[in-house]
């Protein structure tokens, strides 16, 4: 597919405006997913100050991820339709009020509100923010830029445990929210002094409204599911009421926006096989990354006993991987083209995630897992770029906002969907290992059962351990023993999901002969040609 272009914009931007403009859109970013990751360690100080049950603060995360997720399809249309400038500009203008919200929040209810509200900002500045990359840069650039873009996001995501906890620990939780404002406004300001408006190119813009009142709540409801399926029982009624709404939802929608002459996802999208290759590609790295990063941390914390924020300094070496991947990965791809690079970087991704794994024992040594740790941040790192390089060089200029919302709510999606159901996993192979272990041990029936639930709660185990001092020394290895084998089973299946990945990788076109030109907008190559 040829790549239209806006050539009077491509004209007008000089090279330092190209890379403020990248400059403000990683702002934006490191935000939004420093947000994602950053307030796990600060609950138990939130839940003491407002007393709070566990399932409602549960819902500090859930709110902020379920509204980041369900509206990134409709907000990357609307930049298609009415400018990208504006609506980023709304996004990240709400992000940062929402922060400043939720550093005042006077309650737990409040607190959630503005979580929420925080979701919404973020999601625009996530669908926005990729598609101005994709249409500010072209050709090699554009790998180029997508890989520091990349490169910020997975930084942010790694190190939000090392922030939060040295924040909370300095400057108590509210800190970790008012600190986004600053950020917020240098981002604002970058925007509104040097970015062009990238207008939509429909003549008539038209919002969408039956696919909006289908899309959203369709999403919203499949993605609850997943989020409370432990919770509340994955045969309980309401989570499969929720699906059976989703999927209702969803059949409508595809129904109504495939008569509709400018519906809200163009469904020739997916008439490259890039593009949905890619989309699904995205959606697997997510689910394998997020469930790992959950693995490895809860590993680090509650089988080694290391605390939350030593926990975060431990993954220090896979965040810098994360960080400094991206950009070279960007070069690779001038010469190498993106197919080889992506199928690298999986290759690595998966086996980084086989050796982790394998290599996980009850008093593994830290040293042991550092190299499985590595290959997963230099896989995750050389990947994820690439992928939303390539997927967006394959798409029309006009249709990139939408192409950006897709791409993002497949890693949103695939990112909670791979903690719900790998978790899940864990959880019940971690109670059935340490019951079968447990079941001759000369303690009561209470204390077996105890020792089964704390193996697969993921809390509080090492202090559990610690606390009852009438279990036995092989009662210990046995609870951990169970930890660590659901903990293999649930990264184990992660690293599968990772094949598919590469064989999807496998069925992109081969790269052609020609090296990507540094020529004039309307004489570079497409990245889908360089694949």
């Amino acid at each position: 597919m040829e790549r239209s272009v806006s050539p009077v914009h491509q004209e007008s931007l000089q090279k330092n405006v190209k890379w403020l403009t990248l400059t403000a859109m990683c702002c934006g970013l490191f935000l939004i997913n420093l947000d994602t990751s950053v307030v796990n360690v600060a609950l138990p100080t939130i839940q003491r100050q407002f007393i709070a049950s566990t399932a409602s603060l549960q819902w500090i995360i859930n709110g902020y991820l379920l509204a980041l997720a369900v509206l990134l399809v409709t907000v990357g249309k609307l930049c298609d339709l009415y400018g990208r400038k504006k609506i980023y500009t709304i996004g990240l203008a709400i992000f940062t009020l929402a922060s400043l919200g939720c550093g005042l929040a006077p309650s737990l209810s409040f607190l959630i509100g503005f979580r929420a509200l925080q979701g919404l900002g973020g999601s625009i500045v996530l669908a926005g923010g990729l598609s101005i990359i994709s249409i500010t840069f072209m050709g090699k650039q554009l790998a180029s830029a997508i890989g520091i873009w990349a490169g910020i996001a997975g930084l942010a995501l790694v190190a939000g445990p090392i922030v939060g906890g040295v924040l909370v620990e300095y400057l108590g939780w509210r800190s970790m929210f008012l600190i986004n404002i600053p950020f917020g406004v240098i981002g604002l300001f970058i925007v509104l002094r040097v970015l062009n408006e990238i207008a939509g190119e429909t003549i008539t813009p038209r919002i969408d409204v039956a696919g909006i009142v289908t899309l959203t709540p369709g999403i919203f409801a499949l993605t609850m599911a997943f989020i409370e399926g432990q919770s509340w029982g994955w045969t309980s009624l309401s989570i499969l009421g929720l699906v059976g709404i989703a999927v209702l939802l969803l059949a409508v929608f595809v129904g109504i926006e495939l008569r509709q002459t400018q519906p809200m996802v163009p469904f020739h999208l997916f008439r490259s096989y890039t593009f949905t290759a890619l989309s699904i590609v995205s959606f697997i790295i997510f689910f394998v990354m997020y469930s790992s990063l959950f693995f490895i941390t809860l590993f680090l914390q509650d089988v080694l006993g290391y605390s939350a924020l030593q926990a975060g300094l431990g993954i220090t070496p896979m965040a810098i991987m994360i960080m400094i991947c991206p950009p070279i990965a960007g070069r690779l791809v001038e010469r190498f083209g993106g197919r080889a690079v992506i199928f690298m970087g999986l290759i690595i991704f998966t086996l980084g995630v086989f050796l982790f794994a394998y290599l996980l024992a009850p008093h593994a040594a830290y040293s042991s897992l550092l190299f499985a740790m590595l290959l997963i941040g230099i896989g995750n790192g050389s990947t994820v770029s690439t992928v939303s390089a390539v997927a967006m060089g394959s798409v029309e200029y006009s249709s990139s906002g939408v192409a950006s919302g897709i791409i993002n709510m497949s890693r949103q999606l695939g990112g909670a969907f791979g903690v719900a159901i790998l978790g899940a996993i864990f959880a019940t192979r971690a109670r059935i290992s340490t019951t079968a272990m447990v079941s001759h041990l000369p303690v009561s029936a209470q204390a077996k059962t105890q020792l089964a639930q704390e193996a697969g709660s993921g809390e509080h185990t090492v202090l559990f351990l610690h606390n009852i001092s009438t279990i036995m020394r092989n009662a210990q290895d046995a609870m951990l023993t169970g930890t660590v084998h659901g903990m293999q089973i649930a990264m184990t299946i992660a690293a599968s999901f990772c094949v598919i990945a590469i064989l999807l990788a496998l069925k992109l076109k081969r790269p052609v002969t020609e090296s990507l030109s540094t020529g004039e907008p309307s004489a570079l190559p497409t990245i889908e040609s360089t694949i």
